[in-house]
């Protein structure tokens, strides 16, 4: 039987290898959920730097919310990764979910980035 890390960075390398034969030039929109906040950033792999960040633990995208772990919490990050991502020049990216399922946090932070202006 195979451990939990085993299958997660199994799962997590099936949703990277697609997206990069799917990327063709686009940036990549990666996201980070742990149990108190939510991370996102947008990378550019083929020079592996990171082009922008947003997180719920900046005050920007804290402000009115009760905790970093919530939808509304993700909603906020989506909006400031998809301004920040406008305002270095990208507006079309692959999303990167990794090992999470697209429900939640996740998509909550996927649709916010859409209605920001980033097309994925």
């Amino acid at each position: 039987m195979t451990k939990l890390k085993d299958r997660i960075a199994r799962r997590q390398g099936r949703v990277r290898g697609v997206l990069r034969r799917a990327a063709h030039e686009r940036k990549r929109l990666s996201v980070f959920r742990s149990s108190k906040h939510i991370y996102a950033q947008v990378i550019d792999d083929d020079r592996g730097i990171t082009l922008v960040s947003a997180s719920s633990i900046e005050k920007t995208a804290r402000e009115g919310l009760k905790t970093g772990a919530s939808v509304d919490a993700a909603k906020a990050v989506g909006k400031l990764i998809a301004q920040r991502a406008q305002e270095k020049g990208v507006k079309d990216v692959v999303f990167d979910r990794g090992a999470y399922l697209y429900h939640g946090r996740v998509k909550a932070l996927a649709d916010a980035a859409r209605e920001g202006g980033l097309n994925f």
